[in-house]
């Protein structure tokens, strides 16, 4: 499996926001199935799922701010 790339702001604050919602949908999707694999067989670096879903955490705190006008 390749290494997980730590999610940065000023990634995510280059992307318009359809592209961010649904790159937040594609995550979520990718987190679902992370986490079903590693209840049946767990999987290699199961850190990576904490890495998934604080990049998730980024990318919908980024949302909410465009929300709010900041």
């Amino acid at each position: 499996m390749a290494k997980a790339k730590k999610a940065k702001v000023e990634d995510f604050r280059s992307l318009e926001n359809e592209a961010l919602s649904s790159k937040i949908q594609e995550e979520e999707m990718r987190m679902k199935k992370l986490k079903f694999s590693h209840a049946v067989n767990p999987i290699e670096n199961p850190l990576s799922i904490r890495q998934l879903r604080r990049s998730i955490a980024v990318m919908k705190t980024e949302q909410r701010k465009r929300a709010l006008g900041f």
